[in-house]
């Protein structure tokens, strides 16, 4: 054996490497195997109750054998899709502002504060919040109310990932632009935004995902129903408030349609979160 071998301080860093990674290993296997049961479980039951009529029927009234989760579909897509178109522009606004006006303000380190509190705030929360701001003001539920807090839920992580992205375009870039005549507003336009447009997208997808499957603001605000409405002031069907209520329902048929809604969730997740990794790995090779 060599010297170093030989040594004991050498010997125990060796063993307690050793354990760590053992630890670490068995840490993320505990991890990854809980979440493969979940999504075997979900896509065991999900796909069996995946057919034809979950797009294009509504939600079955309490005993029905048939039915679909179309109403339920139509509302999520509308208010999330609102939500999105609220929260999005504000969050890049305020990105914009923290990164490229505001960076060495005062209150840049305000608001920042105040963004990471909303990004970890639960959501149950923001829907109290927009239940006493809006639902009791207007003397009931409504998809605008649900839009809303799906808003609230966008805007710090579209702040978030707006600085951060504009942080990473390089000061010579601006410079060089700023050297040939263009004023502030055309800099950030046509240089610092196009330089991180793929991560400017990715945040918004990411926003999209994260409140893609909300159900607690939902309650608190657009709460859910059996119809097909398209009328922003009342209540609107929702796929996450849908699986909730059909989950908990004692008709086996509702809690195949929860299975099903519930696949449907993670798949437009997944789908969105894959599309914010290519985005990335496209940028990280440009």
């Amino acid at each position: 054996m060599s010297e170093t071998t030989m040594n004991p301080f050498y010997v125990r860093r060796k063993r307690t490497d050793i354990v760590i990674r053992f630890l670490c290993l068995g840490a993320a296997l505990f991890g990854v195997t809980w979440l493969a049961l979940i999504l075997f479980t979900l896509f065991y039951n999900g796909l069996t109750g995946l057919n034809l009529q979950v797009f294009t029927e509504m939600t079955p009234p309490p005993g029905s054998n048939s039915g679909g989760l179309l109403n339920a579909i139509v509302g999520s897509v509308i208010m999330t899709f609102i939500g999105v178109g609220v929260g999005a522009p504000i969050g890049l606004f305020a990105g914009t502002y923290l990164a490229e006006y505001g960076r060495h303000d005062k209150l840049t380190s305000v608001v920042r504060f105040i963004n990471d509190i909303l990004l970890s705030a639960p959501s149950i929360i923001i829907g109290l919040f927009v239940y006493g701001a809006i639902v009791v003001p207007m003397g009931g539920f409504s998809a605008i109310a649900g839009a809303l807090a799906l808003a609230v839920i966008v805007i710090p992580v579209v702040v978030r990932t707006t600085e951060d992205m504009l942080l990473l375009v390089p000061n010579p870039l601006r410079e060089a632009a700023s050297a040939l005549g263009l004023p502030r507003s055309l800099v950030i336009k046509r240089v610092a935004y196009k330089a991180a447009r793929s991560g400017l997208i990715t945040g918004v997808l990411l926003a999209t995902a994260r409140v893609a499957g909300e159900t607690a603001p939902l309650l608190f605000t657009a709460l859910s129903n059996q119809f097909f409405n398209l009328d922003l002031t009342k209540t609107m069907a929702n796929l996450p408030v849908t699986i909730n209520n059909f989950v908990q329902s004692p008709y086996e048929y509702w809690k195949q349609l929860a299975w099903a809604g519930a696949l449907l969730i993670t798949l437009t997740v997944l789908a969105l979160n894959i599309g914010a990794r290519l985005l990335v790995a496209e940028r990280t090779k440009s």
